[in-house]
């Protein structure tokens, strides 16, 4: 696996470790730490697609991949998986922003997965929607200090 080559080659405690993403890669960071229970101390999103089986762009791209049983798109899911977790604690920080032109074409749906994770005691969300932001670099970089702040507070 790629975690046991990152170690093999270089050292790195993989007992204490964090995932992050960005979009879509935000959403493959939170479905690897629910799906993975214990393996990330915590997860840090930029705008991910929080639950693509209830927007436009994740509908296309999971009947591609899926096919058309939606029941099986919930596996895949971070909504739906963040409401079955039954891991030890993950603590998640989700910054997104107020003027993400994907956030209001409901592609994002962070609001479902808040949801979601609120009702669930084993997570713990950070929502926080940055007032001015788009989805792009100045977002990220303004922001990624915090991000390895919240990371370096969990793993080290």
């Amino acid at each position: 696996s790629v975690s046991s080559g990152i170690n093999a080659e270089y050292g790195v405690n993989m007992v204490k470790s964090a995932i992050s993403g960005h979009s879509m890669g935000g959403h493959g960071a939170l479905i690897a730490a629910l799906k993975n229970p214990g393996k990330y101390k915590c997860c840090s999103v930029f705008a991910p697609i929080s639950n693509p089986s209830e927007c436009p762009w994740g509908q296309k791209a999971f009947a591609g991949y899926l096919g058309d049983n939606k029941a099986a798109w919930k596996q895949y899911d971070a909504t739906f998986t963040a409401k079955e977790y039954e891991g030890p604690k993950l603590e998640i920080l989700l910054d997104q922003g107020s003027e993400d032109p994907y956030l209001n074409d409901k592609q994002l749906l962070p609001e479902n997965l808040a949801n979601a994770c609120s009702n669930n005691k084993q997570i713990n969300l950070n929502f926080r929607m940055q007032q001015g932001y788009d989805h792009g670099y100045f977002f990220i970089m303004s922001f990624m200090e915090d991000h390895f702040n919240f990371m370096a507070k969990h793993i080290c």
